[in-house]
């Protein structure tokens, strides 16, 4: 399994960069107001992909958080319970 991984990870770098090398032809990018900047065009696609999973991260925080919240609450009222049905070992009381 472990080689099978490792033939589709060096074949998804190879598209990767043969990708990367037939789109080096330089685009200009224009804001506004008039301003622009030129860059290959690899280098746009990496700019914005990058920026499209930075902001699915952060997209992702608040609930990640949120989720992380409930399990400490959950696990603490579980100790809780756990702790109270468990019987008093330090009296603990024979019947003949």
């Amino acid at each position: 399994m472990s080689v099978l991984t490792w033939i589709v990870r060096l074949l998804l770098f190879l598209f990767v960069l043969l990708f990367a090398l037939r789109n080096t032809a330089v685009v200009k990018l224009n804001f506004f107001y008039g301003h622009s900047w030129d860059a290959p065009l690899v280098l746009w696609l990496l700019a914005f992909f990058v920026t499209g999973v930075l902001l699915g991260i952060l997209a992702m925080l608040a609930p990640l958080f949120r989720a992380r919240r409930v399990i400490a609450h959950l696990q603490q009222e579980a100790k809780r319970h756990v702790a109270a049905a468990a019987p008093d070992d330090a009296n603990p009381q024979t019947e003949f």
